[in-house]
């Protein structure tokens, strides 16, 4: 199975209006923590989320985190 490529080690601290949005899986986009479709010829996909309001996130960079697309604190060990 593919890994995705740690883009960083920090979490992306965002304030995101309503509406979808696609968080990007592999690592590669040049728009991360957003998906540009760089995944193309890989096992990974985009991964949609959506939020309900305007909204303070933390969007996860380094591509570990347990609960896409939010940062759950793995960027310290990697």
């Amino acid at each position: 199975m593919e890994k995705p490529e740690v883009f960083k080690a920090e979490p992306a601290h965002l304030h995101l209006e309503a509406g979808n949005y696609f968080w990007c899986q592999c690592g590669r986009s040049k728009n991360n923590p957003f998906c540009d479709g760089s995944h193309r010829g890989t096992a990974f996909r985009a991964l949609k989320f959506t939020l309900a309001q305007k909204q303070e996130v933390w969007l996860c960079q380094c591509k570990q985190t347990k609960t896409p697309p939010f940062c759950d604190g793995s960027h310290t060990s990697v």
